[in-house]
């Protein structure tokens, strides 16, 4: 499984949803150099070693699912967001915070020991 997977999942979502994923992809991508993109659970995964960050689309949000863990630490910062053990829910309908998603996947990060 690889890169070009990815790309076929986001090529098969409806023009809208493909924008604002591809969008996602590319600030993961920035701040995940060292991380390889696949498919793992049928959603786009970035990985080193193992799984760091998922994400997908959905009907009315995109899913990010940085850990349970990531979702405990940050839980004040998520209370706009619907959430659940693993997954956050990003409505499509709103700007999809990236500066906290940058604080959640760094403190990921160094949750796995990845420098």
């Amino acid at each position: 499984m690889n890169m070009l997977e990815v790309q076929d999942y986001l090529s098969n979502l409806p023009v809208e949803k493909q924008n604002v994923l591809q969008k996602f992809r590319i600030f993961l991508q920035d701040l995940l150099p060292m991380a390889s993109e696949t498919m793992a659970y049928g959603i786009p995964t970035f990985k080193y070693e193992k799984n760091i960050v998922h994400y997908a689309a959905f009907k009315n949000h995109l899913g990010f699912y940085p850990s349970p863990a990531v979702i405990v630490h940050f839980q004040d910062e998520l209370t706009a967001f619907k959430t659940s053990k693993g997954a956050i829910q990003f409505p499509f309908s709103e700007e999809i915070p990236l500066e906290l998603v940058k604080k959640m996947v760094l403190f990921r990060l160094n949750q796995m020991n990845i420098k």
